[in-house]
């Protein structure tokens, strides 16, 4: 569900996030059209608005973990969990993590890729938020819940700036929700 729908219809600052991200065409191959939130980390104003619209969606929802997904998704996720009062929990790619991690390997929409997270990140009865910039095949979100469940946290929903209308991989989720800030943008005419 995108955010306009859910209460910030006509909301400023949703138009002000996806002025503020900058396409870039045939990145990292061609035919994508990538999607940089880099230029919105550069704008505080549209960084804050960002972080405040996540925070007042999970504050009131018993959130125990935030589980950022490596790397945008850890620009996002500590700032989130410190205004909540969770936990943050790093989902990183391989080798990045000292000690005991579990794995989990996924499909992207250009290849193929792995997530790792430590043992004992959560644990039994955490109820938990997964945070990205984007969301296009469900792929990652996907690897994200299975670590989580694995380890006997609840994901409760999953958030991310970014988001095509219709997620091709919504089934991928396992039902569950998805909160989506704006649809990614084109690429302007020069």
């Amino acid at each position: 569900m995108f955010a306009a729908e859910n209460g910030l219809k006509g909301d400023s600052r949703l138009q002000g996030i996806s002025e503020a991200i900058r396409v870039v065409p045939d990145f990292p191959k061609p035919g994508i059209m990538f999607q940089d939130i880099t230029t919105l980390l550069l704008n505080h104003k549209v960084f804050k608005d960002t972080v405040d619209i996540f925070v007042d969606r999970y504050k009131d929802m018993d959130i125990s973990a935030v589980a950022g997904i490596e790397a945008r998704g850890f620009m996002f996720g500590p700032s989130v969990a410190l205004a909540i009062g969770a936990k943050f929990v790093p989902l990183r790619k391989p080798g990045k993590l000292p000690g005991k991690v579990i794995a989990e390997s996924y499909e992207l929409e250009y290849g193929k890729d792995c997530l790792e997270m430590h043992v004992g990140a959560v644990q039994q009865g955490d109820r938990a938020v997964i945070l990205d910039d984007l969301v296009a095949t469900g792929g990652t979100l996907s690897a994200a819940i299975k670590l989580l469940e694995r380890m006997g946290a609840e994901v409760v929903e999953c958030g991310c700036v970014i988001g095509v209308p219709e997620v091709k991989g919504q089934s991928r989720l396992k039902g569950k929700p998805l909160y989506i800030l704006v649809e990614p943008r084109e690429l302007e005419d020069s």
